[in-house]
Protein backbone atom coordinates (compact mmCIF):
# COMPACT_ATOMS: atom_id res chain seq x y z
CA UNK A 1 0.00 0.00 0.00
CA UNK A 2 1.33 3.08 -0.84
CA UNK A 3 0.18 6.60 0.62
CA UNK A 4 1.21 10.16 -0.37
CA UNK A 5 3.40 12.38 1.45
CA UNK A 6 4.64 15.77 1.18
CA UNK A 7 8.08 17.82 2.66
CA UNK A 8 9.59 21.00 2.73
CA UNK A 9 13.47 21.78 2.15
CA UNK A 10 15.10 23.67 5.21
CA UNK A 11 14.06 27.36 5.52
CA UNK A 12 14.38 29.92 7.71
CA UNK A 13 12.13 33.29 8.45
CA UNK A 14 15.33 35.09 8.76
CA UNK A 15 16.33 34.32 4.97
CA UNK A 16 18.78 37.27 4.92
CA UNK A 17 20.66 35.57 7.98
CA UNK A 18 20.87 32.38 5.62
CA UNK A 19 22.12 33.35 2.12
CA UNK A 20 24.03 30.31 0.69
CA UNK A 21 20.71 28.43 1.33
CA UNK A 22 18.98 30.39 -1.32
CA UNK A 23 21.71 30.70 -4.16
CA UNK A 24 25.22 29.66 -4.45
CA UNK A 25 25.23 32.84 -6.36
CA UNK A 26 25.70 34.71 -3.06
CA UNK A 27 28.87 32.92 -1.93
CA UNK A 28 31.77 36.37 -2.00
CA UNK A 29 28.97 38.77 -2.79
CA UNK A 30 30.37 41.01 0.53
CA UNK A 31 32.73 43.21 1.60
CA UNK A 32 35.87 41.77 3.25
CA UNK A 33 37.58 38.77 2.82
CA UNK A 34 36.21 36.37 5.00
CA UNK A 35 32.46 35.51 6.44
CA UNK A 36 31.70 33.40 9.18
CA UNK A 37 27.66 32.76 10.10
CA UNK A 38 25.28 30.31 11.95
CA UNK A 39 21.54 30.47 11.96
CA UNK A 40 19.38 28.13 14.20
CA UNK A 41 15.71 27.47 14.35
CA UNK A 42 13.21 25.81 16.66
CA UNK A 43 9.75 24.81 16.05
CA UNK A 44 6.90 23.97 17.24
CA UNK A 45 7.66 23.82 20.52
CA UNK A 46 4.19 23.33 21.89
CA UNK A 47 3.83 20.01 20.27
CA UNK A 48 5.69 16.88 21.60
CA UNK A 49 8.59 16.53 19.51
CA UNK A 50 9.66 20.30 18.47
CA UNK A 51 11.62 20.41 15.06
CA UNK A 52 14.90 22.33 15.12
CA UNK A 53 17.11 23.11 12.50
CA UNK A 54 20.78 24.36 12.54
CA UNK A 55 23.10 25.68 10.04
CA UNK A 56 26.62 26.96 9.34
CA UNK A 57 28.80 28.50 6.69
CA UNK A 58 32.18 30.27 5.79
CA UNK A 59 33.28 31.71 2.53
CA UNK A 60 35.95 33.60 1.05
CA UNK A 61 36.39 36.24 -1.38
CA UNK A 62 39.84 35.77 -3.40
CA UNK A 63 41.73 37.57 -6.02
CA UNK A 64 43.93 35.90 -7.88
CA UNK A 65 46.52 37.69 -9.85
CA UNK A 66 45.02 36.46 -13.46
CA UNK A 67 42.22 38.67 -12.93
CA UNK A 68 42.48 41.78 -13.71
CA UNK A 69 39.32 43.34 -11.78
CA UNK A 70 36.88 40.71 -10.91
CA UNK A 71 37.26 37.66 -8.10
CA UNK A 72 35.92 34.47 -6.97
CA UNK A 73 34.33 33.47 -4.09
CA UNK A 74 34.59 29.50 -2.09
CA UNK A 75 32.49 28.64 0.55
CA UNK A 76 31.19 25.67 2.77
CA UNK A 77 27.67 25.04 4.07
CA UNK A 78 26.63 22.54 6.78
CA UNK A 79 22.83 22.04 7.39
CA UNK A 80 21.03 19.98 9.93
CA UNK A 81 17.59 19.25 10.42
CA UNK A 82 15.91 16.95 13.14
CA UNK A 83 11.59 16.89 12.27
CA UNK A 84 8.78 14.53 14.16
CA UNK A 85 8.52 11.21 16.58
CA UNK A 86 10.92 9.59 14.82
CA UNK A 87 13.71 12.05 14.33
CA UNK A 88 13.58 12.51 11.04
CA UNK A 89 16.67 14.00 9.54
CA UNK A 90 18.40 15.75 6.91
CA UNK A 91 22.27 16.63 6.82
CA UNK A 92 23.99 18.19 3.79
CA UNK A 93 27.86 19.57 3.23
CA UNK A 94 28.13 21.85 0.21
CA UNK A 95 31.05 23.10 -1.62
CA UNK A 96 30.48 26.31 -2.88
CA UNK A 97 32.49 28.32 -5.53
CA UNK A 98 31.55 31.56 -7.86
CA UNK A 99 32.49 34.17 -10.06
CA UNK A 100 32.43 37.38 -8.98
CA UNK A 101 32.04 40.29 -12.06
CA UNK A 102 33.21 43.81 -11.16
CA UNK A 103 30.49 45.82 -13.37
CA UNK A 104 31.75 49.42 -12.50
CA UNK A 105 35.38 50.33 -11.44
CA UNK A 106 33.74 51.79 -8.57
CA UNK A 107 32.24 48.45 -6.98
CA UNK A 108 28.87 50.22 -6.96
CA UNK A 109 27.49 47.03 -9.51
CA UNK A 110 28.51 43.42 -9.07
CA UNK A 111 26.92 40.59 -10.48
CA UNK A 112 27.82 36.73 -9.85
CA UNK A 113 27.50 33.20 -11.19
CA UNK A 114 27.91 30.31 -8.49
CA UNK A 115 27.55 26.60 -8.16
CA UNK A 116 27.60 24.38 -5.36
CA UNK A 117 27.85 20.48 -5.00
CA UNK A 118 26.43 18.77 -1.64
CA UNK A 119 26.89 15.58 -0.28
CA UNK A 120 23.31 14.87 1.77
CA UNK A 121 21.88 12.44 3.71
CA UNK A 122 18.17 11.53 5.07
CA UNK A 123 17.55 8.79 7.70
CA UNK A 124 15.00 8.40 10.85
CA UNK A 125 15.94 6.51 13.58
CA UNK A 126 13.36 2.81 13.58
CA UNK A 127 13.79 2.38 17.68
CA UNK A 128 11.45 5.03 17.79
CA UNK A 129 8.59 4.37 15.77
CA UNK A 130 5.26 2.73 16.94
CA UNK A 131 3.02 0.73 14.51
CA UNK A 132 -0.61 -0.73 15.14
CA UNK A 133 0.43 -4.12 14.67
CA UNK A 134 2.30 -3.69 18.25
CA UNK A 135 -0.66 -2.86 20.22
CA UNK A 136 -2.56 -5.34 21.49
CA UNK A 137 -5.64 -3.55 21.95
CA UNK A 138 -4.82 -2.75 25.63
CA UNK A 139 -0.93 -2.13 26.04
CA UNK A 140 2.43 -1.31 23.53
CA UNK A 141 4.92 -4.47 22.95
CA UNK A 142 7.76 -3.12 21.55
CA UNK A 143 8.97 -6.56 21.13
CA UNK A 144 6.44 -7.58 18.44
CA UNK A 145 6.69 -7.63 14.66
CA UNK A 146 6.07 -4.18 13.47
CA UNK A 147 5.40 -5.55 10.07
CA UNK A 148 7.09 -2.90 8.15
CA UNK A 149 10.25 -3.69 6.00
CA UNK A 150 13.07 -0.94 5.16
CA UNK A 151 15.90 -1.68 3.33
CA UNK A 152 17.53 0.99 5.17
CA UNK A 153 16.80 3.71 7.29
CA UNK A 154 19.29 6.34 5.84
CA UNK A 155 19.85 7.32 2.69
CA UNK A 156 22.59 9.45 1.05
CA UNK A 157 22.42 11.38 -2.06
CA UNK A 158 24.21 14.33 -4.47
CA UNK A 159 22.88 17.15 -5.15
CA UNK A 160 23.84 19.92 -7.44
CA UNK A 161 22.69 23.76 -7.37
CA UNK A 162 22.87 26.73 -9.36
CA UNK A 163 22.45 30.70 -9.29
CA UNK A 164 23.65 34.36 -9.69
CA UNK A 165 23.65 37.43 -7.75
CA UNK A 166 23.53 41.00 -8.43
CA UNK A 167 24.23 43.96 -5.95
CA UNK A 168 23.86 47.54 -7.52
CA UNK A 169 24.13 50.93 -5.24
CA UNK A 170 22.82 53.95 -6.79
CA UNK A 171 24.02 57.79 -5.98
CA UNK A 172 25.36 56.15 -2.96
CA UNK A 173 21.62 55.94 -1.45
CA UNK A 174 19.76 52.84 -2.66
CA UNK A 175 21.00 49.40 -2.51
CA UNK A 176 19.43 46.76 -4.60
CA UNK A 177 20.02 42.99 -4.52
CA UNK A 178 18.82 40.34 -6.28
CA UNK A 179 19.48 36.71 -6.00
CA UNK A 180 18.26 33.88 -8.31
CA UNK A 181 18.88 29.80 -7.44
CA UNK A 182 18.06 26.49 -9.03
CA UNK A 183 17.92 23.72 -6.63
CA UNK A 184 17.75 19.91 -7.03
CA UNK A 185 19.27 20.35 -10.85
CA UNK A 186 19.50 16.34 -10.85
CA UNK A 187 16.28 15.93 -8.74
CA UNK A 188 17.99 13.20 -7.16
CA UNK A 189 16.08 10.07 -5.66
CA UNK A 190 15.19 9.48 -1.79
CA UNK A 191 14.11 6.37 -1.22
CA UNK A 192 14.34 3.30 1.56
CA UNK A 193 12.91 0.31 -0.24
CA UNK A 194 15.15 0.70 -3.25
CA UNK A 195 12.64 2.14 -6.04
CA UNK A 196 12.83 5.42 -7.67
CA UNK A 197 9.09 6.46 -6.90
CA UNK A 198 10.50 9.32 -4.80
CA UNK A 199 12.26 12.23 -6.26
CA UNK A 200 13.10 15.65 -5.16
CA UNK A 201 11.72 18.47 -7.25
CA UNK A 202 13.49 21.03 -8.43
CA UNK A 203 12.83 24.41 -6.50
CA UNK A 204 13.64 27.98 -7.84
CA UNK A 205 14.37 30.51 -5.02
CA UNK A 206 14.10 34.77 -6.24
CA UNK A 207 15.36 36.64 -3.34
CA UNK A 208 15.01 41.13 -3.43
CA UNK A 209 16.11 43.48 -1.14
CA UNK A 210 16.27 47.22 -0.94
CA UNK A 211 17.20 49.61 1.26
CA UNK A 212 17.51 53.43 1.48
CA UNK A 213 17.98 56.39 4.41
CA UNK A 214 15.32 58.09 4.77
CA UNK A 215 16.92 60.11 7.17
CA UNK A 216 20.24 60.35 8.58
CA UNK A 217 19.17 58.06 11.46
CA UNK A 218 17.22 55.43 10.11
CA UNK A 219 16.77 53.22 6.98
CA UNK A 220 14.11 51.31 5.36
CA UNK A 221 14.58 47.84 4.38
CA UNK A 222 12.13 45.70 1.85
CA UNK A 223 12.60 42.13 1.32
CA UNK A 224 10.82 39.35 -0.39
CA UNK A 225 11.61 35.58 -1.08
CA UNK A 226 9.65 33.84 -3.96
CA UNK A 227 10.31 30.28 -4.12
CA UNK A 228 8.82 27.44 -6.43
CA UNK A 229 9.10 23.81 -6.15
CA UNK A 230 7.06 21.64 -8.27
CA UNK A 231 3.21 22.92 -7.90
CA UNK A 232 3.93 24.82 -4.39
CA UNK A 233 4.70 28.38 -4.36
CA UNK A 234 5.91 30.38 -1.33
CA UNK A 235 5.85 34.34 -0.81
CA UNK A 236 7.60 36.02 1.83
CA UNK A 237 7.61 39.90 2.17
CA UNK A 238 9.53 41.72 4.71
CA UNK A 239 10.12 45.52 5.54
CA UNK A 240 11.92 46.77 8.56
CA UNK A 241 13.36 49.75 10.20
CA UNK A 242 17.29 50.70 10.68
CA UNK A 243 17.78 52.84 13.25
CA UNK A 244 22.03 53.84 13.80
CA UNK A 245 23.31 55.09 16.67
CA UNK A 246 26.60 55.72 15.38
CA UNK A 247 26.61 55.41 11.28
CA UNK A 248 29.90 55.33 11.38
CA UNK A 249 30.60 52.26 12.98
CA UNK A 250 27.30 50.94 11.45
CA UNK A 251 25.77 50.67 14.88
CA UNK A 252 21.82 49.82 14.34
CA UNK A 253 19.27 48.05 15.83
CA UNK A 254 16.31 46.98 13.58
CA UNK A 255 12.73 46.27 14.19
CA UNK A 256 10.88 44.32 11.43
CA UNK A 257 7.44 42.36 10.26
CA UNK A 258 7.40 39.34 7.53
CA UNK A 259 4.14 37.69 6.72
CA UNK A 260 4.37 34.01 5.49
CA UNK A 261 1.10 33.30 3.14
CA UNK A 262 -1.69 31.19 5.60
CA UNK A 263 1.10 30.06 7.92
CA UNK A 264 2.97 32.77 10.06
CA UNK A 265 2.62 36.00 10.90
CA UNK A 266 6.92 36.82 12.01
CA UNK A 267 8.28 39.33 14.30
CA UNK A 268 12.06 40.07 13.37
CA UNK A 269 14.65 42.37 15.12
CA UNK A 270 18.06 42.81 14.42
CA UNK A 271 21.75 44.23 15.99
CA UNK A 272 24.83 45.23 14.46
CA UNK A 273 28.10 46.65 14.58
CA UNK A 274 31.13 47.32 12.21
CA UNK A 275 30.89 44.14 10.02
CA UNK A 276 28.50 42.37 12.98
CA UNK A 277 25.14 41.11 12.00
CA UNK A 278 22.90 39.63 14.22
CA UNK A 279 19.22 38.91 14.28
CA UNK A 280 16.35 37.20 15.75
CA UNK A 281 13.36 36.17 15.05
CA UNK A 282 9.53 34.62 16.37
CA UNK A 283 6.71 32.73 13.96
CA UNK A 284 3.24 33.19 15.46
CA UNK A 285 1.97 30.32 14.24
CA UNK A 286 -1.48 31.47 11.89
CA UNK A 287 -2.62 27.84 10.05
CA UNK A 288 -4.38 25.32 10.66
CA UNK A 289 -2.10 23.55 12.80
CA UNK A 290 -3.00 26.10 15.35
CA UNK A 291 -5.02 23.61 17.61
CA UNK A 292 -1.65 21.64 18.32
CA UNK A 293 0.55 24.43 18.95
CA UNK A 294 -1.11 27.58 20.31
CA UNK A 295 -0.15 29.74 17.77
CA UNK A 296 3.44 29.28 19.50
CA UNK A 297 5.48 28.84 15.64
CA UNK A 298 9.43 28.95 15.91
CA UNK A 299 11.97 31.38 17.54
CA UNK A 300 14.88 31.60 15.16
CA UNK A 301 18.62 33.02 16.07
CA UNK A 302 21.29 33.75 13.87
CA UNK A 303 24.51 35.95 13.51
CA UNK A 304 27.18 36.96 10.50
CA UNK A 305 30.62 38.49 10.57
CA UNK A 306 32.59 39.64 7.79
CA UNK A 307 36.51 39.67 8.80
CA UNK A 308 38.63 41.71 6.58
CA UNK A 309 42.60 41.48 6.29
CA UNK A 310 44.42 44.87 7.59
CA UNK A 311 46.31 46.48 5.45
CA UNK A 312 50.44 45.86 5.90
CA UNK A 313 52.28 48.69 6.68
CA UNK A 314 55.54 49.69 4.90
CA UNK A 315 57.95 52.17 6.14
CA UNK A 316 58.13 54.66 2.86
CA UNK A 317 61.69 55.99 3.36
CA UNK A 318 61.66 59.94 0.68
CA UNK A 319 64.36 62.31 0.08
CA UNK A 320 63.67 65.50 1.30
CA UNK A 321 64.57 67.81 -1.29
CA UNK A 322 65.88 70.48 0.84
CA UNK A 323 68.89 68.40 2.10
CA UNK A 324 69.32 67.39 -1.84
Amino acid sequence: MFKVSFGQDIHFSQFNGSLLNLTPGFTGLFNGDFRVGAIYRSQWQAVPVPYSTFSMNGEARIKPKQLVKDMVGVGLVFNSDKAGDSRYGTTQLYANGSYIFLGKPDSTLLFTLGMNLGWCQVGFDYDKMTFDSQFDGVNYNKTTASGENFDWTKYNYADVNLGTGIQYILDNKHRFTVGLGFHHLTSPVITYQGNKLSKLDFKMTNYLSYSTPINQKVDVIAEALISKQAKNYEIIPHSSLKYYFNKDDNKAVLAGLCLRARDAVVFRFGYTHKTLQSGIAYDINTSKFTAATNRRGAFEIFVNYVISRKPSNFVKKRVCPVFM
